[in-house]
């Protein structure tokens, strides 16, 4: 069998690929110094870029969904309801979606690092090669469509990361950082291929179409016989339902502990604080939105006839998540900690939508996730959860690493960059102090910036409509806790304070550039929010 390859499918991970492999050979062979340092960092820029614009190009095409790496019809045993071959890589609505929030945020990623790699101590080659290797797997993983492709694809996005935090050399907290962020990563790991092995036992593939055709009974499970189902197979074996949750709970976990949701958050405040700045912003976006893909592709295209067993589920963890990260924020002094446990929060925000979609009655996949002809009828009220928890992503991307962008700028003049030597900042540099407190009043969700409002409006809506009242009591007191150390870290900024000594380092204009970037996105989704909102909204038409 010959598989033909789509390149233009994959053209966004093989360009990303491609400039890896160049920067790693451009750093062997120039002479190291602050030029080879900043035009690595332009070569690594570029390719992102470049990769943005392969994307916007598959966005305006709008030719539907295209598929490469598929199971031919003839192998009717690995073949998706209906007869449709099985594909392993797909790019649809949902995969340009990820993929361009995941590219805008590495422009800015790549910015910030470009002004941390000239305070010198950190190999630039090795930092944009792994840079670009951890983009690769984040804009594969939302167009995996197999359970091989997600976990390869997620652990492609993880490792990278660990020498990432760990390059900042003789730095004690950095070592820390990247061992507790390695152990985590392999506990993750572990439990969820225990969970995936679990799964394909059960069901015979490894393909999410067919997964969802096979639980919920519209396909034979390979292997048990032809005229068999999933249902069939159940009357049989009266011990599998308990199997099938098992591995359900298992995956979940796997994901739970990439996106740092209780009970699996305790190391995200120390491994933020720990690596470099640039590196907890990729955290913070870039895997976070990695991981909230591979979940939302697990639940709602692979498993969605099992919603009565992971609904409740992710309700609790989103209300725990939500409730435990805005109560350890508020009693955070460094500024980075800070931003770690408002991520945690804003994690049970994104997930509390994907709560409500056991109240569909018939769950099938959300339309604009390619994943065959048997599952890609769901209810709109699906694609309604699916659309709220990726608009609140796509604007916390934004508010959030025109945050950290600020947070550079400051830890090049002080070494503790903990609240208190904010205060005073807009006197002695305004547009910074102007910045920082717009993206906060943004993930605050308070005017001028209405982007966060917009957001958090989007999901308390699709929650109450979804059933889920008390999900959404809480989520609005979580919202007021918020509040406060989102508004106390800004009334900071505005407080007259001691002059600074002489002697601090000016940011490079790399730094400024993200910060622009970032606060004029936040700006943007703040006037037009129709923008974000019908961009992500995964329509039937769509």
């Amino acid at each position: 069998m010959i598989q033909q390859i789509d390149y233009s499918v994959i053209a966004v991970p093989l360009v990303l690929a491609l400039v890896a492999g160049l920067v790693l050979m451009l750093d062997a062979f120039l002479p190291s110094g602050g030029r080879t340092r900043t035009g690595l960092g332009l070569v690594s820029l570029a390719g992102v870029v470049v990769g943005l614009g392969f994307v916007v190009a598959q966005a305006v095409r709008g030719d539907g969904a295209r598929a490469t790496f598929c199971v031919p019809e003839s192998l009717a045993t690995a073949a998706g309801p209906g007869g449709e071959p099985a594909c392993s890589f797909v790019v649809d609505r949902f995969t340009l979606i990820f993929a361009g929030l995941v590219l805008v945020a590495g422009v800015v990623v790549v910015l910030m690092s470009m002004t941390q790699l000239a305070m010198g101590g950190i190999p630039a080659g090795e930092w944009y090669f792994l840079l670009l290797c951890t983009l690769v797997g984040a804009v594969t993983l939302p167009a995996s469509r197999d359970l091989i492709m997600l976990v390869v694809a997620l652990e492609l996005v993880s490792l990278p990361v660990f020498a990432l935090t760990a390059l900042k050399r003789y730095d004690g907290r950095s070592s820390e950082a990247a061992v507790k962020l390695f152990l985590v990563s392999v506990v993750s790991t572990a439990v969820m291929l225990f969970g995936v092995s679990l799964l394909y036992g059960i069901a015979g593939t490894v393909y999410l179409s067919r997964l969802a055709a096979v639980f919920s009974g519209k396909a034979p499970a390979p292997g048990v016989g032809a005229p068999e189902t999933y249902s069939s197979l159940l009357a049989a074996g009266p011990g599998l339902p308990g199997v099938v949750t098992v591995g359900l709970v298992l995956v979940v976990a796997g994901f739970a502990f990439k996106i740092a949701v209780v009970p699996f958050h305790a190391w995200a405040a120390d491994v933020y604080q720990g690596a470099p700045i640039p590196v907890a912003a990729l955290l913070s976006v870039i895997s976070k939105a990695a991981g909230f893909a591979g979940l939302i592709l697990v639940l709602v295209t692979a498993l969605p006839g099992q919603a009565p067993t992971w609904a409740p589920i992710i309700a609790v963890v989103a209300a725990l998540t939500m409730t435990v990260g805005n109560l350890l924020a508020m009693r955070q002094r460094a500024a980075v900690r800070l931003l770690a446990w408002s991520s945690v929060a804003q994690s049970g925000y994104i997930l509390a939508p994907l709560a409500v979609t056991a109240q569909t009655g018939a769950m099938a996949a959300a339309p604009g996730i390619t994943v065959g002809a048997g599952a890609a009828s769901a209810a709109g009220d699906v694609a309604g959860a699916v659309g709220a928890s990726v608009a609140y992503l796509v604007i916390y991307a934004a508010m959030n690493l025109g945050a950290f962008a600020v947070v550079m700028l400051m830890s090049r003049t002080t070494a503790r960059n903990e609240l208190d030597d904010y205060r005073g900042l807009a006197f002695r540099s305004p547009v910074a102090a102007v910045a920082l407190a717009f993206c906060l009043i943004c993930l605050a969700g308070l005017p001028p910036g209405l982007a966060g409002l917009f957001a958090k409006v989007v999901v308390f809506r699709e929650i109450v409509e979804g059933g889920a009242g008390w999900l959404a009591v809480v989520m609005a007191v979580n919202t007021v806790i918020g509040l406060y150390y989102y508004v106390v870290w800004t009334a900071r900024l505005f407080t007259p304070a001691e002059p600074v000594p002489a002697g601090v380092r000016r940011a490079l204009p790399a730094a400024w550039v993200a910060v622009g970037i970032a606060v004029v996105v936040a700006l943007l989704f703040s006037v037009a929010p129709q923008l974000v909102l019908g961009m992500t909204s995964l329509s039937a038409s769509g």
